[in-house]
């Protein structure tokens, strides 16, 4: 479902397989598992690659599980699903080093959740898009996802366009609106973009404890929603 190869201070976490990479119980088992794994491992330097094979990032939640069990259990078992994203999207804001989204292909609802949970995302500039599909599938956005949607996505019309027009953002106009930070040409190139990004970041040798703590300040909403408290880290470097 998920491997994790660390290579120097830099950790790889890769979504498997030529599929949509549905968020489902098992996914979020080992996603879970494996941030644990980072987070266990990190020290000063440390940054997290998040990227996926084939031509989905992520589709998003695994809604055929929600409804293998009937309509009358679907309600139920979404809610599950969602509380189960909610302490992997904690993991990501709360994790002791710099973290980046390489986003090779479709992230949708859930999956481009899991994308802007990471500090940078760096995008395939092709025919994959960004999409908040709620609005066409019949769904409202849980409390956590609107809070992250709100801190992520500064401007009011583009967060509009993202989720009250379901709109579909190809990766040179998710720069423009200031959801991704770079495009590039093919699936190779944007994994390479984001270990340049993350040596950089590494190099800077920053006290992990400390990095997480400024990021859960700067999401104070989604931080209280995913139930992370903030508090003050003295690690002086002088």
């Amino acid at each position: 479902m998920c491997t994790l190869e660390q290579r120097g201070n830099l950790f790889f976490l890769t979504l498997t397989g030529d599929n949509e990479h549905r968020l489902g119980p098992t996914l979020f088992d080992s996603i879970r598992s494996a941030l644990a794994q980072v987070k266990s491992q990190a020290t000063p330097g440390s940054a997290l690659i998040t990227t996926a094979q084939g031509k989905f990032f992520s589709n998003g939640l695994d809604l055929a599980w929600a409804q293998a069990a009937g309509s009358s259990s679907f309600r139920d078992r979404l809610s599950h699903l969602l509380d189960c994203f909610k302490p992997i999207v904690a993991d990501l804001l709360s994790l002791p080093m710099p973290t980046i989204a390489a986003v090779s292909g479709h992230a949708a609802a859930a999956g481009f959740m899991l994308a802007i949970s990471h500090d940078y995302v760096l995008m395939k500039n092709d025919r994959s898009v960004l999409y908040m599909s709620e609005l066409d599938i019949g769904l409202s956005f849980p409390d956590y996802f609107m809070a992250m949607m709100k801190s992520k996505i500064s401007d009011p019309a583009a967060r509009r366009d993202v989720m009250l027009r379901a709109k579909k953002v190809k990766a040179e106009e998710a720069v423009r609106m200031g959801i991704v930070d770079s495009a590039h040409d093919s699936a190779e190139s944007t994994v390479k973009a984001a270990v340049l990004l993350a040596e950089q970041l590494s190099g800077r040798k920053w006290n992990g404890e400390v990095y997480a703590e400024i990021r859960k300040a700067m999401h104070p909403e989604v931080c209280g929603l995913l139930g992370l408290s903030h508090r003050a880290v003295v690690a002086p470097r002088l």
